[in-house]
C-alpha cells in the first residue's frame, strides 16, 4: 500500500466532509473550474467532476484544471464515471454508478492504492461494494432531489443510517441536502455530505460552503435520534 493511501485512510472522513459534485446541468452559465475554485475556498473537501456533455479531449482539460486547484487548496479530486479521464488528469479516484464499469474490473486496473467511490442505495449494496473493494459509498437521496432524473426513491434519515451502520466504510449522505440539514446526516453516521446545487448553483458557492461546514461542526456531531 502506498503511503498516499495510507494517509487517506487515515483522514478519509476529514476529506470527505463537504463533497461538492460540479455538475454541468448546476453550473447556471458559470464554468467548472470558476465553481470549484468558490467552493474549495470556502471549506470544500473534496470535489467530483460529472459532465456528460464535454468530449473527452474538453474534459481532460477542465479536469487539468481542477486538479491544479485541488491540489491547492489540498482538496480530493475525483471524476464521475469516466476512469479513463480520471486517469488521465491524474485525479485521486473515481466515482462509479450501479450500472457503471463493475467495481472489481475497476479495481483490477487500477490497483489497489486509486480511490474507488461507488453510490449504494441499499444495505445489500453498501455490503456488496465493501466486499469488492471500495474506499467510500455515496448513498441517497436522502431527501427529495430534482438534481438526477433516476436518484430512486428517498432513503430518509433513517435508511441513511441503516446503510452507515451496516459497513465500516464511509459513507457519504446525498441527495436534496441543504446546509440546515447537513448536521442531521453526520448524526445519523454519515463522513460527510455530498452536494450539487446547494453549492454549485449558489449564487455565492463560496459562502455556501462556509454555511455547510458551520453547520456540521455545529450540529454535526451526537447521535441520530
Amino acid at each position: 500500500m502506498s503511503l498516499e493511501k495510507k494517509i487517506w485512510q487515515e483522514n478519509c472522513r476529514e476529506k470527505l466532509l463537504l463533497y461538492v459534485i460540479s455538475s454541468s446541468e448546476s453550473l447556471r452559465g458559470s464554468t467548472h473550474e470558476a465553481v470549484v475554485e468558490k467552493a474549495l475556498s470556502g471549506g470544500a473537501t473534496a470535489i467530483q467532476l460529472r459532465d456528460k456533455h464535454l468530449t473527452t479531449r474538453e474534459l481532460i482539460k477542465v479536469g487539468d484544471n481542477i486538479r491544479k486547484l485541488t491540489r491547492q487548496y489540498d482538496a480530493l479530486f475525483l471524476v464521475n464515471d469516466r476512469l479513463d479521464i480520471a486517469l488521465a488528469v491524474e485525479a485521486d479516484g473515481v466515482h462509479l454508478g450501479q450500472e457503471d464499469m463493475p467495481l472489481w474490473s475497476c479495481r483490477e486496473l487500477v490497483g489497489p492504492d486509486f480511490i474507488i467511490g461507488i453510490s449504494a442505495r441499499t444495505v445489500e449494496q453498501a455490503r456488496e461494494a465493501e466486499k469488492g473493494g471500495a474506499d467510500y459509498l455515496g448513498s441517497g437521496p436522502v431527501y427529495a432531489t430534482s438534481t438526477k432524473e433516476d436518484s430512486g426513491p428517498v432513503l430518509g434519515l433513517q435508511g441513511l443510517a441503516e446503510i452507515c451502520h451496516a459497513v465500516s466504510l464511509p459513507v457519504l449522505g446525498i441527495g436534496g441536502i441543504e446546509a440546515p440539514q447537513s448536521g442531521k446526516v453526520l448524526q445519523a453516521g454519515a463522513a460527510g455530505v455530498a452536494v450539487v446545487s446547494a453549492v454549485v448553483s449558489a449564487e455565492d458557492p463560496a459562502e455556501a460552503s462556509r454555511e455547510f461546514r458551520k453547520v456540521m461542526a455545529e450540529e454535526g456531531k451526537g447521535d441520530f435520534g
